[in-house]
């Protein structure tokens, strides 16, 4: 791991940077794919399912009789741990539901605001050498309490055609009935535009490589909306003498070995605890099956040690990390103190990997920095607000003269017509009752 000391801070947004290619060197690939889904559908989807996973496919939608194999192919063990997390995911997201919010602004000017479910949403899992089938649970979870009445979800195939079945078995779980084997870019494009096969949706969620997050930034600019662009996977730990070296060397390896991409840091205010956590991932690293991915990415990360925790913040709120774990005499400092993270987890008992799988908060965080501007999945992200108001002839005459003045003075007569032409008919009423 690069080891550096003191950084001085013009040099922190070098340091900073994250190991991904720029979007000139992807978004050539991204439009033209989309272009050829566009246009040809099904056929392009099934040329790019070829060209990048390697197998020829005549009908991408799983079937049932796939579904019930799988089922018959996961261990009761594991089956009881996925409903373990997903029940602990259903309890926060279920305490997330907010009411209907009322407000009377002036006598007669009733507002409000609701909640309404996005109709059809597309879930993206990501397949390959690891399988995520937990990101079925952070997604579908949410998207059922909120009410969308449409889930399609696509993953990658195997070079045999097909999918894992523990993912199968956890979309079923969650009751998703439309699956398809379709990964990458051309999955994006497809849930974008729609095919013969594959529905056209409103949002569309979910992690991927760097190609798939310019493909759901692309996604945009056909009036598809997208959770966030989540590109590789980052862990930044803030640690001091306090700390246990071997858990935080685990929490970086375990962020590590999601792909060479990914990027790990530690920050500490201890010289002693940066060589410790050094010692410890080399240690570790050698028991790993995926040493190799992980390795990659380790090259790629940081040792920074800084003098002071005010400094420490600066940095770790200027990066703006995916994932957080603070394990310090000082914790409260931290938490108080951070403004730009996904999520956050604090104390030695506390691995991110809790945050993975079972502890109940939503997986599917902002990266790249996003953490400044975007939030996490939440239940929120399955919904859009809606306001409404309803004005009494009372509630018109009390604001009324208000909008009329301000349409005028924006020279927008047709807006103050709308108000005035009431006014004057209540008026009228008025005197010819008296």
């Amino acid at each position: 791991m690069n080891k550096i000391f003191k950084p001085k801070q013009e040099d922190w947004e070098a340091l900073l940077k994250r190991p991904t290619q720029t979007l000139e060197d992807i978004e050539l690939t991204v439009n033209e794919i989309f272009s050829e889904v566009r246009a040809k559908g099904d056929v392009a989807v099934a040329k790019y399912t070829d060209l990048f996973d390697g197998i020829k496919l005549d009908d991408f939608k799983v079937s049932t009789e796939e579904i019930e194999n799988a089922n018959n192919s996961v261990s009761e063990e594991l089956k009881n741990a996925i409903q373990l997390a997903k029940s602990n995911i259903e309890k926060f997201h279920e305490a997330q539901k907010t009411p209907k919010v009322e407000v009377t602004t002036s006598n007669g000017v009733d507002c409000w605001q609701e909640k309404r479910p996005i109709q059809k949403v597309g879930l993206y899992i990501p397949g390959g050498s690891a399988p995520l089938f937990s990101t079925i649970l952070m997604l579908a979870t949410p998207a059922n309490i909120a009410g969308c009445k449409e889930i399609v979800l696509c993953t990658p195939p195997n070079n045999n055609g097909e999918i894992n079945p523990v993912i199968l078995y956890t979309a079923a779980l969650c009751g998703i009935s439309k699956i398809f084997k379709i990964g990458g870019i051309q999955a994006i494009a497809a849930l974008t535009f729609g095919t013969a096969t594959v529905p056209k949706v409103y949002k569309i969620f979910g992690p991927g490589n760097q190609f798939v997050t310019v493909a759901k930034q692309l996604a945009t600019k056909f009036h598809v909306a997208i959770d966030m662009p989540a590109g590789p996977s980052e862990l930044l730990v803030v640690a001091d003498d306090t700390a246990d070296a071997a858990f935080v060397a685990s929490d970086l390896l375990s962020q590590a070995e999601h792909g060479s991409d990914s990027q790990v840091i530690l920050i500490s205010t201890s010289e002693k605890m940066i060589e410790a956590v050094e010692r410890e991932v080399e240690l570790q690293l050698e028991e790993l099956p995926r040493k190799e991915m992980a390795q990659r990415s380790i090259a790629n990360s940081k040792l920074i040690y800084l003098e002071n925790k005010e400094l420490a913040m600066e940095i770790i709120n200027e990066y703006g990390p995916e994932h957080f774990i603070v394990c310090t005499s000082d914790d409260d400092f931290y938490v108080e103190n951070v403004t730009n993270a996904g999520s956050v987890f604090i104390g030695n008992y506390t691995p991110e990997s809790a945050g993975d799988y079972a502890s109940g908060t939503n997986h599917t965080l902002p990266t790249n920095g996003f953490a400044k501007q975007y939030s996490g999945v939440n239940l929120d992200s399955f919904m859009k607000s809606m306001t409404f108001q309803k004005i009494s002839e009372e509630g018109i005459k009390n604001i009324g003269p208000a909008i009329e003045i301000m349409a005028e003075a924006e020279g927008l007569q047709a807006h103050k017509n709308a108000v005035s032409l009431r006014l004057k008919k209540l008026n009228e009423n008025k005197l010819k009752s008296v």
